[in-house]
């Protein structure tokens, strides 16, 4: 996380998309309390095949969602303010250089990632950067890889 946390677009971006991290991810939450009230931090909650953004506020988040991550209930963030996102730190189970994820199956992030304007980000552990993960033509890499 201190790759994360010392990367010049995160340190220039005051609205960042995170996401609360399962057991099995890089560990998000340490990251999610520290920058809680120097940036806005945006969290994802499934609603149906979707993710819906939801502003963090450390009083809402009450609900264990889809794969028992805990969501926010904070004010939802209209998609037309997607643009105001500065940065994506996105989620996988394995990554590849060229941006390429692999996700739970659900094709959520897939569905999101052309609505956002903003540099993405995967992170991962260094074993889940692999030679090549499979990829079919509505996959949406990520801009950047850090493990």
């Amino acid at each position: 996380m201190e790759r994360v946390e010392n990367h010049p677009l995160f340190i220039q971006a005051t609205r960042v998309l995170l996401f609360h991290s399962l057991k099995d991810e890089v560990d998000t939450h340490d990251l999610i309390e520290r920058y809680k009230g120097l940036k806005t931090i945006i969290l994802p909650t499934v609603v149906g095949d979707e993710l819906e953004l939801h502003i963090y506020d450390t009083t809402s988040m009450t609900r264990e969602g889809a794969f028992h991550i805990q969501e926010s209930c904070g004010p939802v963030l209209p998609e037309s303010e997607y643009g105001t996102i500065d940065l994506a730190i996105i989620p996988g189970v394995a990554f590849d250089l060229n941006g390429n994820r692999l996700g739970r199956g659900k094709g959520y992030y897939d569905r999101l990632l052309p609505k956002l304007s903003c540099h993405t980000i995967g992170i991962c552990y260094p074993y889940q950067l692999i030679d090549e993960v499979p990829h079919e033509p509505h996959d949406v890499p990520v801009d950047e890889i850090i493990y």
